[in-house]
């Protein structure tokens, strides 16, 4: 680093993406994208948009923020559209946490909540999953702080219910709650619905996962018009024309297709729950999951091990060097002849 970063960067860890290596051709199960194509309609709406791209693109995210509100049922007012929900997440620590707003998540959990807190100089409380790794709502009754919770969870997969949420919102009515819901479409259930009686809640989702946009960098925020609103006085101080008009057109593209990302859906959840059963048969602990990867562990081989010889098989999954899960690899949901071939893989290694 150069002696021009500010002091208070000089312990920043950044967020450590999975790998995306060029030296070979590898099966990727280490980042949780889409195994299925964008949608036909995404893809030629893009390619119409790209016909302009002399022009700036709309504001607020243009016709996809007032789609996105009739598709969610709620208001143009209560909605943000974000480059990624990773801005989103960005932008919700910078508007409304700080040294006198903490913040509070999981140890195990999506790795840029603590990121975002100490880019933004916010201190934060880390409150631990228990012992298999579920989150317990009560751990996060009336401690007056601001709750980031991924639901359904990262890593691990697992989820809350729409009650106990809103039991940690209306128990810590002064702070904001913000449920990450990225695989929400693959097992869980949104919260969207919950915003209008908790003025405090945040709900993001993103169109990289179910709609096979993960290339295109585009999420949106649900909250009170209010919350929005401070949103956007974020972003007008930031970048303005923070996506594009081919990511715009996209992500409209994917919106206007819900019969293909249903149908998609439903392809990975069966194959997720095909091989969880076939991971159970070879021995493996499996924690039941409601996105689209597997958390698992094996008695036979540690988790570090496992992900450096499948790689040497071609087969890139992820692993985790925190203690808690060092044991265990995260494994992204891929088409069925990639499930085939990692399940070969993986026998031949535990063999």
């Amino acid at each position: 680093m150069s002696r021009f970063l500010r002091d208070e960067l000089l312990g920043l860890a950044p967020y450590t993406p999975g790998e995306q290596p060029s030296e070979r051709k590898y099966i990727k199960l280490n980042t949780n994208e889409s195994p299925f194509p964008p949608s036909q309609k995404a893809v030629a709406a893009a390619a119409e948009a790209a016909k302009s791209l002399q022009l700036y693109p709309p504001l607020d995210g243009g016709e996809l923020r007032l789609k996105l509100a009739e598709h969610l049922g709620v208001s143009y007012e209560q909605v943000a559209v974000t480059n990624g929900s990773d801005e989103a997440l960005n932008f919700i620590f910078k508007a409304f946490c700080g040294k006198s707003s903490p913040a509070a998540f999981a140890d195990i959990t999506y790795g840029f909540y603590k990121v975002f807190a100490g880019l933004n100089g916010v201190p934060f409380d880390i409150i631990p999953l228990r012992e298999d790794f579920r989150l317990a709502p009560e751990d996060y009754f009336g401690i007056d702080r601001n709750i980031f919770i991924a639901n359904p969870n990262a890593p691990t997969g697992l989820k809350i219910s729409l009650s106990d949420i809103e039991k940690i919102a209306s128990s810590n009515p002064d702070k904001i709650t913000v449920i990450d819901e990225a695989y929400v479409d693959f097992g869980g259930e949104s919260a969207v619905p919950l915003i209008s009686a908790h003025p405090n809640l945040i709900v993001v989702q993103t169109f990289s996962k179910s709609r096979s946009l993960a290339g295109a960098r585009v999420g949106f925020a649900v909250a009170s018009p209010e919350i929005i609103a401070d949103l956007y006085r974020i972003i007008y101080s930031t970048n303005p024309y923070n996506l594009s008009r081919t990511n715009l057109a996209a992500a409209l593209g994917a919106l206007s297709d819900g019969d293909y990302t249903l149908s998609n859906c439903k392809k990975i959840i069966r194959t997720r729950e095909r091989v969880a059963g076939e991971l159970k048969k070879l021995g493996f602990r499996v924690l039941e999951s409601s996105s689209n990867f597997l958390f698992a562990s094996s008695p036979k081989i540690g988790g570090k091990q496992l992900y450096s010889r499948l790689k040497s098989e071609g087969i890139l999954i992820r692993h985790f060097d925190s203690p808690r899960i060092s044991d265990f690899v995260r494994i992204t949901i891929g088409s069925d002849g990639e499930m085939d071939e990692f399940l070969k893989a993986a026998a031949k290694i535990l063999d």
